[in-house]
């Protein structure tokens, strides 16, 4: 399980954590805590090995929007063996209390993961139900989304946030660090 800090906590100690921001890219270049580096949750197994050499340097804290995704990344590198902590609140949190958020020149806020997803599923479902009127039986493509939505939160994934994270505005922006860079930074 993976040891809370609070903003408070972490401010102090950035210097001594290697902090890792699970965000997409795209959210990661809208503003990012300072120092941290950018691992999209999709691609933490993959930077396991980097992960494990930077975890024999320093503590590692793991980042995101608001704290979920992070909170998932902290139990898939509990499960090897590494002990990390989550930031409560996450960036949001940071924001919040007044912290200054890094972004490469240029780049532009783009929505959280979870928000990109609730616009989807919602935009989905209404869909689904306006297209009932012309078409009986496209309602059942709103239970679909529905159930997906359902399955997403039994398994804590998400396939439409997996899907999502690949448009272009979620990708690398020019300024970012691409994670072959990110995980030779790490070792």
């Amino acid at each position: 399980m993976a040891t809370p800090l609070t903003v408070e906590q972490l401010r102090p100690r950035l210097g001594q954590l290697t902090v890792i921001d699970v965000r997409s890219p795209g959210e990661y270049a809208g503003g990012h805590i300072p120092g941290a580096h950018n691992i999209p949750l999709d691609q933490l197994d993959r930077a396991m090995p980097a992960l494990r050499a930077a975890a024999e340097h320093s503590a590692i804290a793991v980042v995101c929007a608001s704290g979920a995704r992070s909170q998932s990344a902290c139990e898939k590198l509990a499960a090897t063996g590494i002990t990390a902590h989550t930031l409560v609140g996450g960036t949001s949190a940071w924001a919040q209390s007044g912290h200054p958020l890094n972004r490469p020149e240029g780049a532009r806020a783009v929505w959280a993961m979870d928000r990109q997803v609730r616009f989807a599923a919602g935009s989905l479902v209404v869909l689904g139900v306006l297209a009932d009127l012309a078409l009986p039986g496209a309602r059942w493509f709103s239970a679909a989304v529905g159930a997906g939505l359902a399955f997403a939160a039994i398994t804590n994934t998400c396939a439409m946030g997996a899907m999502l994270g690949k448009l272009p505005y979620n990708r690398p922006r020019t300024g970012t660090p691409d994670l072959d860079t990110t995980l030779a930074t790490l070792r």
